[in-house]
């Protein structure tokens, strides 16, 4: 835990550490989620770039992960003017990258974080502005808890360090749950009723936790959703409805088989959901499970989406960063 005497403050540095290359960074290999290709299949049909969980290993069958604490954000000081200027720098860099920073994902080329910015705000525990320079103070309290160099700039490095602890709070897992693990979830509480019986079972703690957060959801008045007179979603809210839950290795296959150019990144041979632990929920969007940035910027906006951003891990539930529907259940 960083001290009152450490917080917050950002560090004279040179134009060249405050500049920002424009060389592409790419996730090491084996890193989870892809863009999926867009199909004529349905979505209720489709699965999404979480899938690409790796290979099958023996570690696929260790416990869930535990929640990680909340780091602790220390109370603001006074800044001095050279911390004035420098965080104003920074602010002005940050605004820039927001929509510039070159990255790649996934074997496809990304441009800027704004998509991100819900989880970027939950993560650095303010709800400023990109070019604000309060944001930029954030940023360098969060470089300093990760043992970056400390320049309150959300550059490419502090960026992809922020990726990678997104993705290693997953549950890492493809490995089947036992049968009795496994429950049939009414077809009413699926986004698409029609949904195949074999296609609507969650694993059983996993459906437990799912309930809670539907309820506490229900009884949210900012969030206007449809509710029956006893306080349950009505059948016809599609807001926080199941999309896709466990799946097997043989349904997936066929998915395979039905697009063979799909690859690794679309169609994986390993999936979190083939455990009933992953869950992809509407949240909005022309199409519930497209990778398009235009489709992921829609539900990124909508109120159902920054609820779960900020209320699902009380619930257990921890996000893919790239794909807003999807949510792991990962604590024990």
């Amino acid at each position: 835990m960083l001290s009152r005497k450490h917080a917050p403050f950002i560090v004279l540095a040179s134009a060249a550490a405050l500049s920002v290359t424009a060389a592409t960074f790419s996730l090491p290999a084996g890193g989870e989620g892809a863009p999926t290709p867009a199909t004529n299949a349905p979505p209720s049909m489709r699965q999404s770039n979480a899938d690409a969980a790796g290979p099958e290993s023996p570690a696929d069958k260790t416990e869930p992960l535990a929640p990680a604490a909340t780091p602790v954000i220390p109370t603001a000081v006074p800044a001095s003017n050279s911390e004035v200027t420098v965080a104003a720098t920074a602010a002005r860099q940050n605004e820039d990258l927001r929509r510039g920073l070159d990255w790649a994902f996934g074997g496809k080329q990304q441009r800027g974080w704004w998509l991100y910015q819900p989880l970027i705000a939950r993560t650095l525990g303010v709800e400023a502005d990109a070019g604000a320079d309060e944001f930029a103070r954030a940023v360098a309290r969060w470089q300093r808890a990760a043992g970056l160099g400390v320049t309150g700039v959300l550059d490419r490095t502090t960026w992809m360090r922020m990726v990678e602890t997104w993705q290693t709070r997953r549950l890492g897992s493809s490995a089947y749950p036992r049968p009795d693990e496994l429950v049939s979830v009414p077809a009413t509480e699926f986004y698409d009723p029609a949904r195949p019986a074999e296609l609507r079972q969650v694993e059983r703690g996993t459906y437990a936790a799912y309930k809670r957060l539907l309820a506490a959801a229900a009884a949210d008045a900012s969030l206007e959703l449809r509710l029956k007179p006893n306080g349950e979603l009505d059948d016809s809210e599609k807001f926080f409805r199941i999309v896709s839950a466990y799946r097997s290795r043989e349904y997936q296959e066929r998915l395979r088989r039905a697009d063979p150019t799909s690859g690794r990144a679309g169609l994986a041979r390993n999936s979190p959901h083939f455990t009933g632990r992953a869950l992809d929920l509407y949240v909005g969007g022309y199409d519930p499970v497209s990778t398009k940035d235009d489709n992921r910027a829609l539900q990124t906006q909508t109120k159902a989406y920054r609820w779960l951003v900020k209320h699902a891990e009380s619930f257990g539930f921890r996000p893919y960063y790239y794909e807003p529907w999807h949510w792991e259940y990962v604590v024990r």
